[in-house]
């Protein structure tokens, strides 16, 4: 049975930039062949963040732990944590998708400059946090790009308004 009439949404979503982060990182822990896929740890070894509504740096000690598929995607999911300028604590996890051609994750895997057009690169943040000047974070949706360079990630982060 089809519907009567479709009722187009009068709001479109749009994006308002949250913040970019500069996350450096370390060498690859390469855990082997798993039933999922090629399992690989990424530490995040600390870095920054700066945007309109908030700014700070990202501490050491989260990590992304992906899975290279089949395919050759990577699935991706960090765990990392936040502080802003004014000492604010925001918990972060971040999961999304990395893919291109062969040629061009072989190049990411080994390390090397690859132009952010050549591949696709988007994650979902969520953030968590008790600061009470912050808990706007726990009512909105986030999208990200990503830049893959040989020590460091650049992560845009987006509202979706």
């Amino acid at each position: 049975m089809a519907p009567k009439e479709l009722r187009k949404v009068s709001i479109e979503p749009s994006l308002q930039l949250l913040y970019t982060s500069s996350v450096q990182v370390g060498p690859p822990l390469v855990v082997g062949s798993t039933p999922y896929g090629e399992r690989r740890i990424i530490p995040i070894k600390g870095g920054a963040f700066e945007g309109p509504r908030l700014s700070g740096k990202i501490l050491p000690g989260g990590a992304d732990w992906q899975v290279i598929r089949t395919d050759g995607a990577a699935e991706l999911e960090a765990r990392y944590t936040l502080e802003t300028d004014d000492g604010a604590l925001i918990y972060v996890l971040n999961q999304g998708i990395r893919s291109g051609s062969k040629e061009v994750m072989g190049r990411l895997a080994r390390g090397e400059k690859v132009h952010p057009s050549e591949y696709y690169f988007r994650t979902r943040p969520v953030f968590e946090t008790g600061a009470p000047k912050y808990q706007w974070l726990h009512r909105i949706v986030t999208v990200a790009t990503g830049e893959r360079l040989p020590d460091q990630v650049i992560i845009t982060v987006y509202e979706v308004t």
